[in-house]
């Protein structure tokens, strides 16, 4: 399926979006209330794939779990289960069995876990042998994944020993730590995070009612929308100033980017300043979910960059690094990758396909990201668009309410 999407004839962008809840927080929330193992409710749960299967998987009988390409509860699920007394099987798609997951597995198995491999050594699918997990000290190599740390937060109360988490290297994404900390802090929980040793002693989560924030990496679409028009007033329902999520700095980034954010009680309201960086430097180590939208924003307002900080994105719901390459291309723009983990854009420049069609790679960021762009070309075509269920199902009718056209191209 490839959706054709279609610029409003006068380019501008007036809007009131809903914009769906937190994915982020939704699945530390689940994982939490599952090991508080009393009453307390969940209000403002996000609709998406990622939070579906883990429900669907929190909620179940089976013993053989398939999650599809939902990265983040294979890894949540994983530390979960490892202490939940029974046998389980846990696989996914087949861009998940590419995922490595054995630093993860490798961690468990030293707190008192029993977790095999079932295929190929170090991805899934896992065989889990839940028990009662000993705890104690360990060092993880906090440069891979922020997840691998944040699952095994959310099960360290629960351990006979606690958990003291060394971390190794420059960790990345730390504010997704951070959030995961806040949730437990919000269900009982204490932790110390002392230089680069995080301690959490044995206890009891506590049953709370919870209502989960508004998405703000979802929020980041409506930014780059904003920057891409001549004209707008975007007002985005259900957003903090001073929320947890390390995404929120999509305001301060899009700044620089022509986009001016005004903070009322739970919502913002986007306009145009105009104000427009000469070239754009950053470290997207704390939010790498942000630099497929700001990577496609600064090209078609021709605004030279250097974006660091991107070493996770190779092992994403696809090598997103070499996607923004390959689909940024087509669009005429050559982005380099002068050393692992940094991404620029000089201005070189090649001839734009006459009709791209951009490739989504089974990841929802991408169809996000360059939907936008029809905002400058007039009408852009994405391959496989409902990918964005993953984490933003509305996403094309919200572009529709918006003033957009979306439809379905059958040729």
């Amino acid at each position: 399926m490839i959706y054709s999407v279609f610029s409003p004839n006068n380019k501008e962008i007036n809007a009131t979006v809903q914009l769906p809840a937190s994915k982020s927080i939704s699945n530390r929330a689940l994982i939490i209330h599952a090991l508080s193992y009393a009453d307390g409710q969940i209000h403002n749960l996000a609709d998406c794939d990622d939070t579906g299967v883990l429900v669907k998987a929190l909620h179940s009988n089976a013993h053989i779990f398939d999650i599809g390409a939902a990265g983040t509860a294979m890894r949540f699920l994983t530390a979960f289960l490892s202490k939940i007394i029974g046998e389980w099987i846990i696989t996914g798609s087949e861009r998940m069995k590419q995922r490595p997951i054995s630093i993860l597995v490798d961690a468990l198995n030293k707190l008192g876990a029993h977790i095999e491999y079932e295929e190929k050594e170090g991805f899934p699918p896992l065989r889990i042998h839940g028990s009662a997990l000993q705890g104690g000290e360990i060092e993880l190599d906090g440069s891979v994944s922020s997840q691998y740390i944040s699952a095994l937060l959310m099960i360290a109360p629960t351990m006979r020993d606690g958990l003291t988490l060394k971390l190794t290297g420059k960790t990345i994404s730390k504010p997704y730590i951070y959030l995961t900390l806040k949730l437990m802090e919000d269900f009982g929980v204490k932790a110390s995070w002392t230089d680069n040793t995080i301690t959490i002693l044995p206890q009891e989560y506590k049953p709370a009612d919870y209502t989960v924030e508004s998405d703000w990496s979802a929020a980041s679409y409506w930014y780059q929308l904003c920057a891409l028009s001549q004209k707008s007033e975007i007002k985005l329902l259900g957003l903090h100033k001073n929320s947890c999520q390390g995404d929120a700095k999509v305001a301060e980034i899009f700044a620089s980017l022509g986009v001016r954010t005004k903070f009322q009680k739970n919502e913002v309201i986007l306009t145009k300043s105009n104000e427009l960086t000469n070239k754009l430097i950053y470290n997207f180590t704390d939010q790498p979910d942000l630099a497929q939208t700001v990577v496609v924003t600064c090209c078609f307002l021709q605004i030279p960059f250097r974006f660091s900080g991107l070493q996770s994105l190779k092992i994403k719901e696809t090598n997103r690094v070499e996607a923004l390459q390959n689909e940024c291309r087509k669009l005429g723009f050559i982005l380099e990758e002068p050393a692992g983990g940094i991404l620029e854009w000089n201005g070189k420049r090649c001839e734009a396909d006459s009709t791209p069609v951009i490739k989504t790679y089974e990841d929802h960021r991408m169809a996000m990201a360059f939907a936008p762009v029809c905002l400058k070309t007039g009408e852009i075509q994405i391959e496989n668009p409902m990918v964005v269920t993953k984490s933003y199902p509305n996403y094309w009718e919200d572009l529709r309410v918006a003033g957009m056209v979306v439809i379905e191209n059958l040729t």
